[in-house]
């Protein structure tokens, strides 16, 4: 299965965040949202990611308490989607169109199913929150689209993960690509569990694995690195022009000099591992044969002698006889004199 036709497909999930550098650059909330697709293409992102929902079909309570106080003004849900909650299937349509004519891939993650309806009218693959995961009726309506899905896992177990794939594939043949995620926001760099990436390749190995990160970005972007060193061959994260901003989705969000520094360590990665398959290179021809032992006199051999082991050793270069095939001259017969430390050939013997 693959969605996507490059490894790594890397994702910069917008979010929210254009509203605050709308307001920090004076900007219309939708410019701010095609500056940020620019600057996401520019620096060499492969898909732009936003979110989409009608506050009212989202949360039930207006005192729903919001997740994380540190950096984000609000202290419900309800106020922080509602603050966000200004755009609908005119704009989103809007910011697809422009992605195609950038040459970007829009994705927004609907919240919803008016969302999920609206989005598959101009959208190709889906992605469901790991807060749906086991909202197996809304996976289900979004595996009727009959698009590629992109299934974050913040949160859950193997058997959840299990249940959200049955329901797709009860209703659908989609490809499927599992998210390792963190529902952490920020994730602290001890609860980023990499390695779950390889228990995900482990266990499901019939899909594409991908990792969402809500780290903070660490210097070397080591942590995206790492993911898809480990099998993550899809990778999101929150993306910013300026991490400094206050709000929920900033400070843990790349930016475009982290994109850049993360694509170079990728290249590198990639020229480093090389192939897979255990085989002599090229680079490694001449020392292979001059670094090797070959069979050797150990003494002067007089014609006629049967050889035994007391009369040879195993010397540099290994241009002659390999030592693994000394049964192959033990018991022979020399059939001409041989001088102590010549390299033994088969036409030396009988």
């Amino acid at each position: 299965m693959n969605i996507f036709n490059k490894k790594p497909f890397l994702i910069a999930d917008i979010g929210f965040n254009f509203f605050d550098i709308a307001e920090k650059e004076g900007l219309s909330e939708m410019d701010a949202a095609k500056l940020m697709i620019d600057e996401a293409k520019s620096c060499g992102v492969d898909a732009v990611m936003f979110l989409s929902y009608t506050l009212e079909n989202v949360l039930a309570l207006k005192d729903s308490t919001c997740w994380d106080f540190s950096d984000e003004p609000i202290d419900s849900q309800f106020e922080l989607f509602k603050k966000y909650g200004k755009f609908g299937v005119s704009e989103f349509k809007e910011l697809s169109d422009y992605c195609n004519d950038v040459g970007i891939m829009f994705l927004s993650t609907p919240y919803d199913f008016e969302s999920a309806d609206y989005l598959d009218e101009f959208m190709n693959v889906f992605s469901i929150s790991s807060s749906d995961l086991t909202n197996i009726p809304f996976i289900r309506h979004i595996a009727s689209k009959n698009k590629p899905i992109l299934l974050s896992t913040g949160a859950s177990t193997l058997n959840e993960i299990k249940a959200a794939i049955n329901a797709i594939e009860d209703v659908s043949s989609v490809d499927i690509a599992i998210m390792h995620c963190v529902l952490s926001h920020p994730t602290r760099y001890e609860d980023a569990n990499l390695l779950m990436i390889k228990d995900l390749v482990n266990n499901f190995s019939d899909y594409e694995i991908g990792y969402s990160d809500h780290t903070k970005s660490d210097e070397n972007m080591m942590i995206l690195t790492t993911a898809f060193n480990y099998g993550a061959v899809i990778l999101q994260k929150h993306f910013t022009l300026d991490k400094t901003l206050p709000g929920n989705d900033h400070n843990h969000a790349m930016d475009p000099e982290d994109v850049v520094k993360l694509k170079n360590n990728l290249v590198f990665l990639s020229k480093i591992n090389g192939r897979i398959n255990k085989q002599p290179l090229i680079c490694e021809s001449s020392t292979r044969k001059e670094l090797r032992r070959s069979i050797v006199a150990k003494n002067d051999i007089e014609k006629g002698k049967f050889i035994d082991e007391s009369d040879i050793t195993f010397k540099r270069p290994g241009t002659g006889i390999s030592p693994a095939d000394l049964d192959d001259v033990v018991g022979k017969i020399a059939n001409i004199n041989i001088s102590k430390d010549t390299l033994i050939d088969f036409g030396m013997l009988k």
